[in-house]
């Protein structure tokens, strides 16, 4: 069995967090040769360089970053275990970070990972990132993040070695302010050809699904804006500038305070799921949010 040299990868980490020999050397007490040495000792563990120079800088390689991610993670729970065993104050609480794909409506997201909250046995901090889903799996495929939260799954060829859990998947419903609604409640959903509608942004599953059901019944909506951001999107529907789709599972949450259903697209799906770097899932917070999402969030 080859043993990991941990020595080696904590001179590494404090190279790769303090930007420099020279700073991780002061912090350790050490001379820079010797910080180089060690550093040295471990690439050559690993077979590949960590580490190139551009300029008077040092900057991670492909698997720097990847042992970073890693070694990040190592001594992080070092802290932990320690701080925990000695009772010391302030101890925080297990970190959870979770990469939310920019086109995952922003309440699905918050009810996807409320189960991951109510996990009694271990105190969560939870971290939340939002970007692009192709950058969110970069970041994943790091051990940047333990998960990411997508309304698609990794597609085939992906250069990002990462599996899919699916979560599940509801209807659509078509929300707006009470005039709105009651203009084209009234032959739903014949009602909806002509009338001014918030959509999601070109490209996204949700978007797509819209525009085929629509071409499919020979519907033109007018539409009045288009969002990246679930939430902006719902809150000029909650303006009235438009109808605007919600996924059903979340309808709750957004009607009341003048907003009201038109009516439910049950041909529509959206669809949703979790990524991960691991294809049988230990972390007991992510165990939480997938149980929750399959029994809870979206049993129709």
């Amino acid at each position: 069995m080859e043993w990991l040299n941990y020595h080696h990868l904590l001179y590494f980490w404090l190279v790769a967090r303090e930007g420099g020999v020279a700073r991780a050397a002061e912090k350790l007490h050490l001379s820079h040769p010797t910080v180089s040495a060690q550093v040295r000792a471990l690439e050559r563990a690993l077979g590949e360089r960590l580490f190139v120079k551009q300029g008077r800088r040092l900057v991670l390689t492909e698997l720097g970053q990847v042992t970073f991610g890693y070694a990040n993670e190592i001594f992080t729970l070092g802290r932990e275990l320690m701080d925990t065993i000695k009772g010391r104050p302030g101890v925080g609480p297990r970190r959870l970070v979770v990469g939310v794909a920019q086109a995952l409506p922003k309440l699905v997201a918050r009810r996807l990972l409320a189960p991951a909250r109510e996990i009694e046995q271990v105190p969560l901090r939870l971290v939340c990132v939002e970007d692009r889903t192709e950058r969110l799996l970069a970041e994943l495929a790091s051990n940047h993040l333990d998960l990411v939260l997508s309304d698609a799954p990794v597609p085939p060829g992906s250069a990002v070695r990462a599996f899919n859990h699916a979560l599940g998947e509801c209807g659509v419903s078509v929300c707006a302010t009470r005039s709105l609604a009651a203009r084209h409640g009234k032959g739903f959903p014949r009602s909806l050809d002509g009338a001014p509608m918030l959509l999601p942004a070109e490209g996204s599953t949700l978007r797509r699904s819209l525009d085929q059901y629509f071409d499919e019944h020979g519907l033109r909506p007018r539409i009045e804006g288009e969002f990246d951001d679930s939430a902006l999107l719902e809150a000029f529907g909650a303006d009235g500038l438009g109808l605007f789709p919600v996924p059903s599972a979340v309808e709750d949450d957004v009607l009341g305070d003048g907003v009201e259903r038109v009516g439910r697209l049950p041909a529509v799906r959206a669809r949703f799921h979790a990524i991960s770097v691991e294809r049988r899932l230990r972390n007991p917070a992510v165990l939480a949010i997938i149980e929750g999402a399959r029994k809870r969030t979206f049993r129709e």
